[in-house]
């Protein structure tokens, strides 16, 4: 019955990333409304992160306890009920209130679906479900522009999106049979993802030699204290890649439009219009990186993602023209595209299931304290040294990135 739990996935990563775009899209309006200062939508994205690197490290002892499926209906809940309180607010501390739950939400969902989808289909359709939260979190702003230019007003933009929430927490709670695995597939199929190989459902073959130490599921084993997944060999490495990666993701993200608005005098509009092109890049390059993970493993395609974000800095880094420039944003985003779901993808194989999903718990901890603190940063350095330094502040950031899995995959060998 997994094949069939497929789409219900794909359906929760669309519905995943719609509200994370929301925010950015409503903050003027948000603004102009409750007069708060431009700089307080960071106030609510600080909360919103703070609450989901708490539930993310918390990921483990909750999937255990409740199952995937359960964790990932009632994050839907939650998560509707947040946008439901947003879409009431009429003050700023409202919104503060009401961004706890929706950062204590996204978290364990997160690391609860991306482990689920490690341990059971191929990486594929990893890759192909971080396109779809890509698609989900191009979905928002136009939601929010409908509901703006509709007559209404910001609330009603977060009115609709709790609605669609609602509609996928009852099709979540609906499927929880589906994920209740047989007890044949206990044994715990680890998606030896580099075979590129499935079942007809849809899910990764078995990988030999790769049970759990204990012989149990690991839904049935003792959660794991940060302490001893800190202990595992290798797990500071890969936590340090996945910090190394969101940290460049985000930063470049935030900063690529005035990168080249600032310092290559490209027109503001224009600098808008083609910082569009890095989610282009990631979106489409997803898509195209779950086909080519059927002949490529999981750490090729990261150091292939690695070798293409290089190629896009050297461009930007260069004094060439502006349309070299684009066409290092665009290899950048295409660069971004297959590391993140391929690392959380190899994290069964290369650790174990049965620490799977305190792993990713952990590593998608790293990834948010890295998008809270270095973009930031890199306003900093940009305020009071030059917003010309982003390309090379990028490369730093990819270097470590590089350091830190090369480092992993050393201890793999030895």
């Amino acid at each position: 019955m997994i094949h069939l739990l497929l789409p219900v996935i794909y359906l929760a990563f669309i519905n995943l990333g719609l509200p994370d775009s929301l925010l950015g899209a409503a903050w003027p309006s948000i603004s102009a409304d409750l007069g708060a200062p431009v700089s307080y939508a960071g106030i609510i994205s600080m909360i919103i992160a703070a609450g989901t690197i708490v539930s993310s490290l918390q990921s483990d002892r909750l999937t255990r306890a409740l199952g995937p499926g359960l964790v990932t209906a009632l994050s839907a809940v939650m998560t509707a009920a947040a946008l439901i309180g947003f879409s009431m607010s009429r003050s700023f501390p409202m919104l503060c209130l009401w961004a706890v739950p929706y950062g204590l939400s996204a978290g364990s969902v997160d690391a609860a679906l991306n482990n689920y989808v490690a341990l059971h289909y191929a990486s594929r359709h990893m890759s192909w479900l971080h396109c779809m939260w890509g698609v989900g979190a191009s979905l928002g702003p136009y939601l929010m522009g409908f509901a703006l230019t509709g007559g209404g007003s910001w609330n009603a933009g977060y009115r609709y999106a709790s609605w669609l929430q609602i509609s996928l927490a009852v099709i979540l709670l609906l499927s929880l049979p589906l994920w209740k695995m047989k007890k044949e597939h206990v044994t715990v199929t680890i998606a030896r993802i580099d075979s590129g190989k499935e079942t007809s459902g849809g899910q990764a073959p078995a990988s030999s030699g790769q049970a759990p130490a204990s012989g149990e599921h690991p839904e049935h084993s003792a959660p794991l204290s940060l302490a001893q997944v800190l202990a595992i060999p290798g797990a500071r490495s890969i936590m340090a890649a996945f910090f190394c990666y969101c940290s460049l993701e985000q930063t470049a993200m935030l900063w690529f439009s005035s990168f080249f608005a600032l310092s290559r005098g490209i027109p503001a509009d224009t600098a808008a219009s083609w910082a569009s092109l890095f989610f282009l890049g990631i979106t489409a390059g997803r898509g195209v990186s779950g086909f080519l993970t059927a002949a490529f493993d999981d750490h090729t395609m990261i150091r292939l993602g690695q070798a293409v974000i290089l190629a896009g800095l050297v461009l930007l880094l260069l004094p060439l023209s502006p349309a070299f420039g684009l066409a290092g944003l665009l290899l950048v985003g295409l660069g971004c595209a297959p590391i993140y779901p391929c690392i959380i993808h190899s994290t069964p194989s290369t650790f174990g299931p049965e620490r799977s999903q305190a792993l990713i718990g952990v590593q998608m901890a790293s990834a948010y304290i890295g998008t809270c603190l270095i973009p930031p940063f890199f306003g900093l350095v940009a305020n009071h040294i030059s917003i010309a330094l982003l390309p090379a502040f990028l490369l730093a950031a990819l270097v470590l990135m590089v350091l830190a899995h090369e480092n992993l995959l050393r201890g793999m060998r030895a």
